[in-house]
This record gives structure tokens, sequence and C-alpha cells, in this order.
């Protein structure tokens, strides 16, 4: 991994799939964090959430305008690895027992019906939905024991970031086995519903899901997006200056 705005990032996908299923093989638990821009910029507000990030067992990057700009300054030719393109590619493997936790239980039985098209065993999975409630608030061990019960290899978190990772932090000692990866919003993408659908290629293609995901979500996506815009340039100014 690299350090990068002062997280650690992992870029090279084989190494994702490969430390994977090693830790899926030996039964260790840890998490996988998505790291967007409203991710990024959090753990830099926040020294709190910046080490629940760092904590974790790998990063995988989330947005498109963080390689660019990593492109721009290092020379490098990073590529991100969006949590909806994880989670579909993760279940067309087919090899692993999984268990889906989070967001309502609309969302999770239409997402069933869909995943099972492309995987019938997950038919047998577990979906658990979640209260909507601050994350100190969460049952923890009551949580683990579901999914102990259910012994899966990956347990997929979709609460939204930066909620998610500090839930992934927080369960991780409860459990026993299992890679948790969250992935914000591919639940709804995947539940086949229209007003969750995500962008077309073409946008997000040239960097513009931000937009598509603003047209769909303007009260809560425009706040966002114009806080995450207004914290670059220090962030870029601060990486530049460690080159």
């Amino acid at each position: 991994m690299h350090n990068y705005f002062n997280i650690n990032f992992e870029f090279d996908r084989k190494e994702i799939k490969n430390h994977v299923q090693d830790a899926v093989k030996n039964g260790v638990v840890g998490y996988i964090c998505s790291i967007d821009g409203n991710n990024l910029v959090s753990a830099n507000e926040n020294p709190a959430h910046l080490e629940v990030i760092n904590n974790s067992m790998l990063n995988v990057c989330d947005s498109s305008w963080i390689p660019l700009f990593l492109n721009l300054i290092y020379k490098t030719n990073y590529e991100n690895y969006t949590g909806p393109d994880l989670f579909l590619e993760y279940v067309k493997l087919k090899q692993y027992r999984q268990f889906f936790l989070g967001t309502n239980c609309e969302i999770l039985e239409k997402l069933k019906k869909q995943l099972v098209e492309i995987d019938p065993a997950i038919s047998e999975m577990k979906f658990e939905s979640l209260p909507f409630q601050n994350v100190e608030n969460f049952d923890y061990p009551q949580i683990a024991q579901q999914i102990n019960d259910d012994n899966p290899d990956i347990i997929w978190v979709s609460l939204g970031a930066p909620k998610q990772e500090q839930f992934m932090n927080r369960l991780k000692p409860f459990l026993k086995r299992g890679v948790m990866f969250g992935i914000g919003a591919a639940f709804k993408f995947y539940s086949g519903i229209d007003e969750y659908k995500r962008a077309p290629h073409w946008m997000i293609r040239i960097r513009l899901e931000w937009l598509f995901r603003t047209i769909q979500e303007p009260k809560r996506m425009i706040k966002r997006y114009w806080h995450i815009a207004v914290s670059w340039p220090k962030l870029l100014w601060e990486e530049s200056r460690k080159k």
C-alpha cells in the first residue's frame, strides 16, 4: 500500500484479490474501506476517523478524481476501484459465502432478487437490515452473533461513509471470521429500483457520476460535494509538498 493524502491506499486489484483470498482462507477478521472524496475529506478533518480508516485491512479508491490528481502529482498510472464495481465483481466470482448487511428491508428484498439471477446460491444467504441510528447505538454483540452463526467469508456493509467505516471498526472485535467491505450505495444501485439507478457508463467514464447523483439527491449531495470541492486545494497543496 501507498500513503497519499494521509491514507493508506491499495490500487493493485490483483493484490486486493489475493489479500482477500488469504484472509478468508486463514480466517482473518478485518475490514476494507472504499475511499471516495467524502471519506478522504472526513478523515483529514477528523483524526479519529483517519485512524479507523488506516486500521483497515485495505483501502480501495472509490473516487475517479483521487487517482487523477495523484497521477498528475506523481506521474503514476492509478485507476479507481469503486465500491459498486468491487461488489458486483465479487458476487460474480460465486466462490464466497456472503452476508448482506445494511439499508432497509425493501432494498434488500429487491437486491436479493437481482443477485440471485447472477448466482442462485445467494438465495440461501443472509440479508439483514439495520435501524437508522447513531453508530455508537448499534448492538454490536447481537449483530456479530447473527453473522458468526452464519459463518460467512465476506460481509457487505452498506451504511454510507463515514458511518460504515466506524461501524465495521466497532463490529470487528466481536467477529470470529470474515472480511467486511464498506460499499456505500452499492445495494441501492443493484436493487433495480429506478430512483437509485447508477449513472450511465459515459458519465462514469468522464468523471461525472457525482453530477448524476446530485440530480438524484440534490439536497444531500450539493452540500456534500461543495464541502469536498472547497477542501481539495489544501489537500492538493499538502500532497504536492510531500513530493
